[in-house]
């Protein structure tokens, strides 16, 4: 294992490098990727070399998602400041297509929810989905997030408009579900 920060049965998160920028490019321009983001653009290597060179720990923890069993890239998953005290915001993207629909993304949230509510002592981690991401929502509404609203026509898409979920997980919830009362 390559610098890992958090440690889970199959996978590890690690602090990106900028040799990690054309990988990440790659991910975040697929197009089924893309559909699923906020930014509808492709994103070019020098733009995410910059962005990984001035990323601020104070702000943003961003970390790439390592399979342990070969130690393969295969997403980042992210926890990004807001104006809420003691909250933050997730994002996650599963990048290598053969790896969608194994659990990676649910064990990646489940450790980025475990180090934000017992290392950082945050009370709220929210995070912003396409409705219509049902793989997602499902993902999300797995490890505890409760739908919150919908954001109406939040963003356009292949012609037309689409909404988006708010969805929120909070730490006495987190807790309650790790540890449930026997």
């Amino acid at each position: 294992m390559d610098n890992p920060f958090l440690i889970g049965p199959r996978l590890y998160l690690r602090p990106p490098e900028v040799e990690d920028a054309a990988r990440v490019c790659a991910w975040l321009n697929h197009p089924e990727v893309r559909r699923t983001l906020a930014r509808a653009t492709p994103l070019a290597r020098c733009a995410e070399e910059q962005f990984l060179r001035g990323l601020d720990p104070d702000r943003d923890l961003i970390l790439v998602i390592i399979l342990r069993e070969g130690d393969r890239p295969i997403g980042l998953v992210g926890l990004h400041a807001t104006k809420a005290p003691r909250a933050r915001e997730l994002g996650i993207v599963i990048g290598e297509p053969d790896q969608w629909d194994q659990g990676h993304g649910r064990e990646a949230i489940e450790l980025m929810l475990a180090h934000a509510f017992d290392t950082l002592d945050l009370h709220r981690v929210q995070l912003f989905v396409h409705a219509g991401n049902a793989r997602a929502v499902a993902c999300y509404e797995r490890v505890g997030f409760v739908r919150e609203g919908v954001l109406r026509d939040a963003h356009f898409r292949d012609g037309r408009f689409g909404d988006d979920l708010v969805m929120a997980v909070l730490a006495p919830e987190w807790r309650a579900r790790r540890d449930p009362v026997v």
